[in-house]
């Protein structure tokens, strides 16, 4: 194991979103906690990302810290540099005419792609490399770059002809999302025309962002040890499952870690009645106020699921619409849902909801403080994913007493134990798994939970608490994230285009 001795790395993590910056999904979470926890092992690491609107309203105070001159964009590019948390410095790529747009920093206000997706990624690469390059004038030259998604998948592509460069790590979040575009775009960008090749950028004959980063950056992490085996999988590795198994010696899963700064119902300022392992019978004050929260009758014996989540297949929320009549029939069922996603989805839940508004209570989008106070006053998570590569409302679930019900997939695997009766034995059981994302499956599961709070409620307490005392906090996922930056700088990979041809 590394101790906290050995020498200070500078690491350069760039991001195309970050908590509290901005905020899409749980990259963003991985994004806003992981440099801290680096940097409070005492490592030199800075986090790049573009400069959206609300993230520069937010990082208030920056100064311009530099400019720069990029290909493909016409005008200046400035560096502004602020803190994170007051602490790890942050370098906002501030180009207005790709950036300073209303919307997320993928879509417009429609959930429509930009059609320059492509021209704004490969801009923001560009400048991650003339930083990392110290061509920048900062004065400040990474030993490492930590890139993350498709959205920096280039980075590592751009590096790889450079004598001298940084060693790359590049971090899979969610393979389902790949950053694919045509051969017109990749002339547009002005690439060199050796990337064009099928053991570099060219994928099917178009080309792939996120196969920049699996193909050239010295080691691959994802978010989960199980998503890890997944992906070499072609059920889950979306055409790129060849080139992953090809580099798998490089490639290491990493479990994502969740703050406990923030997520801990002993002190979270969100929630109206603190509790801990000692004291968790004070965790049904936060449903009796969540019940009048969201207009449910106000039952102590009611068993509340909640769910929170992207409202699209593969989070399996249509798993949850087929389901829903069935828990309807249970007289003491309550549920709460908090998302947003497939208009279809959102309808047939807002039309059940008006049907049945003493059972159920949707929130269509997404309220941060109110997501805390499902966590705390849920009993139950339903968290029905088909896939999901590391997924963090089960470890916010176990973290406030609120047990998981879970599809045995990526990091729902890795995190929750099922409470098979040796599990309940041993005192290992953390929640409820299911094996297959059916309906036959997913209701025995049900079943068997809604039986099991039946008991004597020191058989729940028991299993809620044991899940509270488990350790996801980000300490054990940085220390391993410092051992793979070792290897990478000490091991550097072959440059791609050298590679023989993938059989």
């Amino acid at each position: 194991m590394t101790s906290h001795s050995t020498p200070q790395l500078k690491i350069l993590f760039a991001s195309s979103e970050a908590q509290p910056l901005i905020k899409t999904g749980g990259l963003a979470d991985v994004a806003g906690s992981l440099p801290i926890a680096l940097s409070n092992r005492g490592q030199d690491v800075r986090l790049v990302l573009p400069a959206y609107p609300q993230a520069v309203k937010m990082a208030i105070p920056l100064t311009t810290a530099t400019t720069l001159e990029l290909p493909g964009y016409r005008g200046t590019v400035r560096v502004l540099e602020g803190a994170l948390n007051g602490r790890v410095p942050i370098y906002l790529i501030d180009a207005p005419g790709l950036f300073d747009r209303p919307g997320n920093p993928y879509t417009d206000a429609d959930g429509i792609d930009w059609g320059d997706n492509a021209k704004r990624f490969a801009l923001f690469c560009r400048a991650i490399v003339v930083i990392s390059l110290n061509r920048a004038g900062l004065n400040w030259r990474p030993d490492l770059v930590h890139c993350n998604d498709w959205q920096t998948g280039l980075v590592p592509a751009l590096l790889a002809g450079e004598g001298s460069r940084p060693a790359t790590v590049f971090t899979i979040h969610n393979l389902g999302y790949q950053g694919n575009f045509d051969r017109a775009t990749f002339d547009q960008l002005e690439l060199a025309e050796n990337l064009w090749h099928h053991n570099a950028l060219e994928f099917h004959n178009n080309f792939s962002l996120i196969k920049g980063g699996i193909a050239f950056a010295d080691f691959i992490t994802t978010v989960s040890p199980t998503y890890a085996r997944e992906i070499l999988t072609p059920a889950l590795g979306y055409g790129l499952e060849g080139l992953l198994r090809y580099r798998s010696d490089r490639l290491r899963g990493v479990l994502n870690g969740i703050d406990y700064g923030v997520w801990d119902p002993a002190s979270d300022p969100a929630i109206p009645q603190h509790y801990d392992t000692a004291s968790f019978g004070l965790k049904k004050v936060n449903k009796t106020h969540l019940q009048r929260e969201l207009g449910l009758p106000v039952k102590d014996d009611a068993l509340l699921f909640g769910h929170i989540g992207r409202l699209v297949e593969q989070k399996g929320a249509d798993l949850i619409m087929q389901i829903l009549p069935g828990l309807l029939k249970f007289a003491h069922v309550q549920l709460v849902i908090l998302g947003s996603g497939d208009p279809a989805l959102e309808r047939y839940l807002r039309q059940e909801c008006g049907k049945h508004p003493d059972k159920i209570a949707v929130v269509i989008g997404y309220n941060e403080p109110l997501a805390h106070r499902i966590e705390a006053g849920s009993d139950i998570f339903l968290m029905p994913s088909r896939y999901e590569p590391c997924g963090l409302n089960q470890l916010y679930s176990l973290r406030y007493g609120t047990v998981p019900i879970v599809h045995r997939t990526g990091g729902l695997a890795d995190t929750v134990i099922d409470a098979t009766p040796r599990n309940l034995l041993n005192g290992s059981a953390t929640g409820f798994v299911f094996n297959w994302p059916d309906l036959a499956s997913i209701w025995r599961t049900i079943d068997s939970a809604i039986a099991f709070y039946g008991r004597p409620e020191i058989w729940w307490r028991k299993l809620a608490v044991n899940g509270m005392k488990q350790d996801f906090s980000w300490n054990s996922s940085a220390q391993h994230y410092l051992e793979i930056y070792r290897e990478a700088i000490d091991s550097p990979a072959p440059n791609p285009l050298a590679w023989r041809s993938l059989l």
